[in-house]
């Protein structure tokens, strides 16, 4: 009997393994990075404070396999951005509860969608790993939709130093024997007005907020997550590898979705969803560039027990929303990404014949 033909194209893609690196370091620095505040929280009976921390020490993500000083700066350019979309978000929470109730979330779009557009520019213009807007629009976006958990200032004291901390991880992943790049690694840099830079602003920006205004306008819960799903797939260059991965978005969801149904199903303690977010952090990395939608099956249940931590909700309502919201966010992302093809290649054309 003649064997099977292997998978081929983006079906062999979601199955298969990439190279497998030092994958383990780089997974444990970034855990730690993550564990360690949220640990001290929950020792000190402020677990609801989680977000602030989690969303700080996603710092630690960026700028894997990089030179010391490479990552040093680019790690320290994130903290920074991370911890000004946590003010953002704290703000916009804060300024929400004396808003009108009916502009309010429309007011919080627009300025959630402008700080992704912001951030994929600068992480462009950085070449900084990985690409796109996704964690700052996660920040700004989940930290403003969840009730004050305390004052704003205690909102960036707290991400300040998370971040502080996985950027002093990140430095001693040189000790840890991380795997760096050849000497002579040079990171390329664009400047801020080049067209490519300016188009990823405003590629990221209009998903985001169309994205946003349909998880809205449809009624969903949680609209940001639909504008992370939409900004996702611009996170990669080229388009074929963009539509891609808004599918392989959408599919690692719906898989990490019957996960996190299953972790939420029994009765749980703060201290043993703590434990869970740590665990699930330390394998999504050890994937995460090995195989994208096979990373989403922990990314999705990380991503919900953060928010549990930070804001109860029902579980069948939190799961339903995400899936939904999920799905109509990366539509919204395929159509900006195919969208963007034709108008670049009119214009192509339009030149040429010129």
């Amino acid at each position: 009997m003649p064997e099977p033909a292997p998978a081929t194209g983006p079906l062999r893609r979601f199955v298969r393994l990439g190279p497998r690196r030092t994958d383990h370091l780089p997974a444990f620095r970034i855990s730690l990075g993550l564990a360690i505040p949220l640990l001290i929280l929950l020792s000190t009976n402020h677990v609801s404070w989680a977000l602030y921390a989690g969303f700080g020490a996603f710092t630690g993500i960026y700028s894997r396999y990089e030179p010391t000083r490479d990552r040093f700066r680019r790690q320290g350019l994130m903290a920074i951005v991370l911890t000004a979309c946590v003010a953002i978000g704290a703000t916009l929470a804060s300024a929400g509860e004396r808003w009108d109730p009916s502009t309010a979330p429309w007011v919080t779009l627009c300025i959630t969608s402008l700080v992704a557009g912001i951030a994929a520019a600068l992480v462009t213009a950085r070449d900084i790993k990985p690409g796109g807007a996704l964690f700052p629009l996660f920040a700004v976006a989940a930290v403003a939709a969840a009730p004050p958990a305390a004052p704003i200032w205690i909102a960036v004291l707290i991400a300040a130093a998370a971040a502080g901390g996985s950027v002093l991880l990140g430095l001693a992943g040189h000790w840890l024997g991380e795997g760096h790049p050849p000497e002579g690694f040079e990171p390329v840099r664009h400047h801020w007005m080049t067209s490519q830079v300016r188009a990823q602003f405003v590629r990221t920006a209009i998903a985001a907020l169309l994205a946003g205004a349909v998880g809205l306008l449809s009624g969903l819960p949680f609209p940001y997550w639909a504008q992370i799903a939409a900004i996702a797939p611009l996170s990669v260059p080229g388009r074929s590898a963009q539509v891609e991965r808004g599918l392989h978005r959408v599919i690692g969801t719906a898989l990490g979705i019957l996960a996190t149904g299953f972790l939420l199903s029994f009765p749980s303690e703060a201290w043993q969803l703590v434990i869970w977010v740590i665990l699930l952090q330390f394998i999504a990395e050890l994937f995460v560039l090995r195989n994208y939608p096979l990373a989403l099956i922990f990314i999705t249940p990380l991503a919900l027990l953060m928010v549990q931590l930070a804001h109860p909700t029902p579980v069948g309502e939190l799961l339903s929303a995400r899936l939904l919201e999920t799905a109509l966010g990366a539509g919204v992302g395929i159509g900006v990404v195919s969208v963007s093809a034709l108008w670049d290649r009119r214009r192509k054309t339009s030149t040429a014949g010129s």
